[in-house]
């Protein structure tokens, strides 16, 4: 990874911090460092990779809440 990528990862990091927004550093790739940031309706994951690009993905709740019964649709739609 070059130093600017550390860098950008580490000021990113910091401006978060300062605003008091909850984030985790994750590895799962191995090009770069993901920070995964939850905020009120929406988590965003910023992948910043060796090359100096920084990926910006952006998920949004719709709002709805449901009950315990949506457990198993959702296994049932992702499980092998």
């Amino acid at each position: 990874m070059s130093a600017g990528t550390i860098r950008d990862v580490l000021e990113f990091v910091g401006r978060l911090r300062e605003a008091k927004i909850w984030f985790r550093l994750e590895a799962n790739r191995y090009d770069g460092i993901t920070v995964t940031v939850a905020v009120p309706g929406e988590i965003w994951e910023i992948d910043f990779l060796d090359d100096g690009t920084v990926d910006v993905e952006i998920f949004k709740s719709d709002g709805m809440i449901f009950g315990r019964e949506k457990i198993e649709e959702l296994f049932a739609r992702f499980s092998d």
